[in-house]
């Protein structure tokens, strides 16, 4: 495939680090991408490759203002797998403004027959799961849940929690006005290594991990199978059930979708 003139302009919905490189291909593919963020470092990775970037949450009525006021041929969603609402209010929103809505999401990893991980459907199971097992938790599932598993897992006596997320200063604030002591706080942002994973773990003398099935990209392999091969239990937690227009999860069937929902746009 070869670049185009302008092919239309794709509303794009980013959040991961997939979701940057699927974003720079259709551009280079001609097409006028204006991408949608929730926070200020994803729309610095957009900038730093020319793409016109917004940085806050949206509801419906506002996405779907948004999207008349660009003229948007198409919404490419490639938010972050458990970014449920977001999903939702832009499936709706496209719906009501009556352009195509494309999902894009890394592949799954199926973790159904692996003896050490047990698979939960939500947080609230996850953290009552946990709270049975005790021990030293490493808690990796990012600062939004931070009060649900502080309410079930702090003050337990035979539980450490130890929470790694990203190191930005409301994060920080925010564990702390729940109780995390700060030495049960690693702020780093990732991907991380094999050898990083073992350090941690090494370190805080962990024997659960709680992560989210957010696919390859995220490092969650990474994170899974370290954890295991050093007899470490993890629970893993599904990706919400959501039934998703045009889903795709490669670059090039994302590509194939706009096609076919933008004729005339790249050949």
């Amino acid at each position: 495939m070869t670049a185009a003139s302008p092919a239309g302009t794709v509303f794009f919905l980013g959040g991961t680090s997939d979701a940057r490189e699927l974003a720079v291909q259709l551009q280079s593919l001609g097409y006028d991408i204006r991408a949608s963020v929730t926070t200020a470092s994803g729309a610095e990775s957009l900038h730093e490759v020319g793409i016109s970037t917004r940085v806050g949450r949206l509801t419906r009525d506002q996405m779907s203002g948004v999207l008349k006021e660009m003229g948007a041929r198409a919404l490419v969603d490639a938010s972050h797998p458990f970014a449920e609402e977001a999903h939702r209010t832009a499936m709706d929103a496209a719906t009501q403004v009556g352009i195509p809505y494309i999902r894009y999401e890394r592949r799954a990893l199926d973790y159904s027959e692996h003896p050490g991980i047990l698979l939960v459907d939500s947080y609230e199971e996850a953290a009552d799961l946990a709270a049975q097992i005790k021990g030293s938790i490493m808690l990796t599932t990012g600062a939004k849940t931070l009060a649900l598993f502080a309410e079930r897992l702090i003050g337990d006596p035979d539980i450490r929690l130890v929470i790694r997320m990203l190191p930005r200063a409301d994060n920080l604030q925010h564990a702390e006005a729940l109780g995390f002591s700060q030495k049960n706080i690693v702020g780093m942002q990732g991907p991380f290594s094999r050898e990083l994973n073992q350090a941690l773990y090494r370190h805080f003398g962990t024997t659960v991990v709680i992560t989210k099935e957010s696919g390859d990209v995220g490092s969650v392999a990474e994170k899974v199978e370290t954890a295991l091969e050093m007899g470490i239990q993890v629970i893993v937690i599904n990706r919400p059930t959501i039934a998703y227009q045009n889903a795709c999860t490669t670059i090039d069937r994302v590509v194939d979708a706009l096609r076919e929902h933008m004729p005339g746009g790249v050949m």
